[in-house]
């Protein structure tokens, strides 16, 4: 069952909103995040990215950075930037990109749930990155970002988002990447039947955000029995058939020493391989392959790949079958020879860094779906790296969760 709480929100005034809101820390760099606070003192980023108060030299890892964090937290409440709910309530959260929309509820989601592994994860964290992500929570004392959580869609939460949604929004911008936000206070008379609601889903699963997670309940121990609401972390949840995960692509610097011919003629080993007008793949188990200025279409033949959850999954064809065996890519997490392109940038991406000659041959994938995603969570299985592109992402800076 998943165990949801109402809580007192730390939220923007609706006319300073979309002022405060940003992208989520982790989809920019440090430098990207300085000029975009630049002439905006109330950008969320000087929380989530505080190093962009602090001298370009400072890591942005330190504890010096941490505890800035901390202190603009402050200031926004002192300024009254962001504002404390008088009581604690459900939220409710659409975004909209183009002709796609997501619903989901904004709520307080069990750390021992996720302890106990019925909030499922797909994808392994690295110590480094938790341990940065606990010390940022701990020094604000609260969960700045929310987890991207998803659900096996039931029609009696349906309905009830459908009510939520009914009512006028509390915010509703469109920010200048082009995604609407719209965001609804939730009655408190509902919080019953919304905590009941969700009683009734076996498990959550984290779409996006496994790194925040695995913070939030190490934070949740370094707390300890303190009083709060530590025991919880800051999740949007949708239903799963909202959801759009968009290609995550691949680009490779080098044929590791071979010609095109014989980089061709190897991968022709295990795929069947045909000239293509564009780069697009039209299934599972199709890939584009841009080399030397044209597109190929590469289909993986039955027998190459091991048919189990985590073994159908292009991305893990792509990596056993071509760049660890033909490129020598192992480890796709540190191998500098490998970059990863989200869907969100198109195909002319790849084409545009393999044309400029930064990178010699271009991947395309067809994306993962929700299934399979779930099915691999439910195995206890674990994704290879960069399997999803989630799209749209959260905002940030809507919605605080304080522990204190």
């Amino acid at each position: 069952m998943a165990l949801i709480k109402p809580f007192r929100a730390l939220r923007p005034p609706p006319e300073l909103a979309s002022r405060i809101a940003s992208p989520p820390y982790d989809v920019v760099s440090a430098a990207e995040a300085r000029d975009y606070t630049r002439g905006n003192p109330q950008c969320f980023f000087r929380i989530s990215r505080p190093e962009v108060d602090l001298a370009p030299d400072v890591d942005e890892h330190s504890d010096e950075v941490h505890r800035k964090g901390g202190e603009n937290l402050r200031e926004f409440v002192a300024r009254a930037w962001l504002v404390r709910d008088p009581a604690p309530g459900f939220y409710v959260y659409r975004q909209r990109l183009g002709d796609h929309v997501q619903t989901g509820f904004v709520a307080a989601t069990s750390v021992q749930e996720y302890d106990q592994g019925l909030i499922r994860k797909h994808e392994l964290t690295r110590p480094d990155k938790e341990d940065d992500r606990t010390r940022h929570i701990v020094a604000l004392e609260a969960n700045d970002e929310p987890v991207f959580l998803a659900y096996r869609s039931r029609p009696e939460i349906d309905a009830l988002l459908e009510r939520a949604t009914a009512r006028a929004p509390e915010v509703d911008f469109v920010a200048d990447d082009g995604v609407a936000h719209t965001f609804w206070v939730v009655p408190a008379e509902w919080t019953r039947e919304i905590e009941s609601a969700f009683l009734a889903v076996p498990v959550l699963y984290i779409a996006d955000g496994h790194h925040r997670t695995a913070a939030a309940s190490r934070a949740h121990a370094h707390y300890g029995d303190r009083p709060g609401q530590h025991g919880c972390f800051l999740s949007v949840i949708f239903p799963h058939d909202q959801l759009q995960i968009l290609d995550y692509n691949r680009v490779v610097r080098d044929l590791n020493g071979l010609s095109s011919e014989t980089f061709l003629a190897r991968v022709g080993e295990g795929f069947d391989v045909n000239p293509a007008a564009e780069g697009k793949p039209a299934a599972f188990h199709e890939f584009g392959l841009y080399l030397d200025g044209r597109w190929y279409r590469l289909r993986a033949r039955p027998g190459t790949f091991p048919e189990t959850p985590p073994g159908v999954l292009d991305v893990a064809i792509l990596q056993d079958n071509l760049l660890a065996s033909v490129l020598g890519i192992a480890d796709v997490r540190r191998d500098p020879r490998i970059q990863f392109v989200g869907g969100i940038r198109g195909l002319r991406e790849l084409e545009r860094l393999v044309d400029s000659g930064g990178f010699r041959a271009a991947f395309s994938l067809f994306p993962t779906s929700l299934e399979q995603l779930m099915a691999i969570s439910d195995a206890g299985e674990i994704m290879p790296p960069k399997s999803t592109w989630f799209e749209p992402k959260l905002r940030s800076g809507l919605v605080l969760h304080p522990f204190f």
